[in-house]
């Protein structure tokens, strides 16, 4: 058995140029848990508020699957545990597991910490005991392991041993520089297996290039607890991408990390994060890239759809992706299929009207719309190709005006022309951008007719330029996401202007969230 451990939330946002809201942090951890991901590192929360604030509104999250982890460090040194701020935080977090991390690189002890090699094992025996004397499965991150492993293996076995007869649940150990290959991680795995009395566990950074393969070889050298981040996110190189870590435990390894079904998830639920972190998905990227099965013309390509296991390292529709030959057009129908189901839309792989649907996504992805992070702009796209569409509200036009102050302030103010049940609108607003104004002239026009409309809240707008080449003129992708306080979707829209696009994306959010009202809301009824 091998326990999955995500710490994208932590360790993934560390890489340059990522940022996510508490929003983003909360669905991603939904969709993570719906992965089937063990545990769910979700920050450091006695290094900023964000953190907190995520850990206060993690606990109202349903999760099957996961636990929340709090991130942190042992207790400072020549200072008692219940004394550390830090680990007083993790204990506020309310979370019923924690990770903490320390020194096991001597060098780092005497020259970091400026601490005694004694004082640093007390410091992580301390920590560890006092955790579990409040109840707390206790993860110890063995930092810098296999490089003071390397200088000094008997203190980093020490350290280890610490905090194992602490009671720790399990001792991670970290390639935190990235630089150890595998041979040395499993022949080193193999030798502290026999040391530490406790589950081992693997916590790998990518800089040599390495970081996969040394985890699953920690894996068959005896660890039982694997951490990683989707897609490989992380600092610097990042860190061990649980996309082709999952997968390779077990369709290659033969270990059930997680079922069938949750294996089928994987491809989407890693465009779903590459989407929300606002970062374009590898094509490249082994497993879950549009790439990863792509057979070029020609012979090869001809061969692949007769015989494509002789030319596919496992079935693409294990890990929910496609091939792009003939026979994708029938896994691109089931995959359909199963994502209509889940939207209460019935679909059938041999109706010709499906066929027709897939095509219309391959060319609308063309374009540059992505639907892995805006199920909402796809389930009404079906609903209009089934003809079961229905709008709640008929634009006749808008228009936007921008307009910098003598004060120095800019405004924008936007009207909207409506039509709802036969009856014209129009209804200006300002806001401080376009899209706040279209969504508060918007309200204005139809707010009277669909009171559940005040529920409904955009809480995240994302830009992506799709063709920089072409500059001013490039095509525009805007993702909004929204949420009525229960539940949140995502909405697309595209253009080479970007107002058009946001408007495409806002109308699609409100559309979507009038359609599927809050449980103490009576459903709209269209006028």
């Amino acid at each position: 058995m091998v326990v999955l451990y995500d710490t994208t939330l932590r360790d993934g946002t560390q890489r340059e140029g990522m940022s996510l809201s508490v929003e983003d942090k909360l669905r991603i951890a939904q969709r993570l848990d719906d992965l089937g991901i063990r545990y769910i590192e979700g920050g450091f929360p006695g290094s900023n508020p964000k953190d907190m604030e995520f850990f206060e509104r993690a606990r109202n999250l349903t999760l099957e699957n996961a636990t929340i982890v709090a991130f942190g460090a042992t207790c400072r040194k020549d200072l008692a545990p219940e004394r550390d701020a830090g680990l007083q935080a993790l204990l506020e977090t309310g979370c019923d597991a924690v990770c903490i991390f320390g020194k096991a690189w001597d060098v780092h002890v005497t020259e970091t910490l400026k601490a005694t090699l004694e004082e640093n094992v007390r410091m992580v025996r301390d920590s560890v005991a006092f955790l579990k004397s409040h109840g707390k499965t206790v993860f110890f991150d063995a930092e810098h392991f296999f490089d003071g492993y390397r200088h000094n293996a008997g203190y980093a076995i020490e350290v280890c041993r610490a905090a194992a007869e602490a009671g720790a649940d399990a001792v991670v150990l970290c390639d935190t520089n990235g630089g150890t290959l595998p041979q040395a991680v499993h022949r080193i795995v193999l030798t502290v297996a026999g040391e530490v009395d406790v589950p081992l566990g693997i916590h790998a950074h990518n800089d040599g290039g390495c970081a996969v393969a040394n985890s699953l070889l920690a894996v068959d050298a005896g660890c039982t607890h694997v951490q990683g981040t989707m897609n490989g996110y992380g600092e610097r190189a990042g860190n061990a991408d649980l996309t082709a870590i999952i997968p390779a435990l077990k369709l290659k390894m033969g270990i059930d990390c997680v079922t069938d079904e949750q294996l089928r998830l994987l491809t989407e639920v890693s465009h779903f994060v590459a989407e929300t972190a606002n970062i374009s998905p590898n094509p490249h990227q082994p497993y879950v890239g549009s790439s990863a099965f792509a057979h070029k013309g020609g012979v090869h390509a001809s061969a692949a759809a007769r015989l494509p296991e002789a030319y596919e390292h496992v079935d693409p529709a294990l890990v929910g992706n496609m091939a792009r030959v003939v026979v994708s057009e029938l896994a691109g129908r089931a995959s359909l299929v199963l994502k209509a189901h889940e939207m209460g839309i019935t679909l059938s792989v041999d109706d010709p009207a499906t066929s027709e649907m897939l095509e219309q996504i391959k060319r609308l992805e063309h374009k540059g719309y992505t639907f892995e992070a805006a199920d909402a702009s796809l389930e009404i796209m079906l609903r209009k190709a089934l003809g079961t569409y229905e709008p709640f509200f008929r634009l006749e036009s808008f228009r936007v005006i921008m307009e910098k102050r003598e004060d120095g302030r800019v405004m924008t103010e936007a009207t909207i022309k409506i039509h709802v049940g036969g009856h014209r609108f129009i209804a200006t607003a300002e806001g401080n951008g376009p899209v706040n104004a279209l969504d508060k002239a918007l309200r204005i026009a139809i707010g009277r007719f669909y009171p559940a409309l005040q529920a409904i809240e955009l809480t995240d707008f994302k830009v992506r330029v799709l063709d920089e080449k072409k500059g001013t003129a490039a095509v525009t992708r805007v993702l909004i996401e929204s949420s009525d306080g229960e539940k949140s979707w995502g909405t697309v829209g595209v253009s080479e202007n970007i107002i058009e696009a946001s408007w495409e994306a806002l109308v699609a959010a409100v559309d979507y969230g009038l359609s599927h009202p809050r449980q103490e809301s009576e459903p709209p009824e269209r006028t």
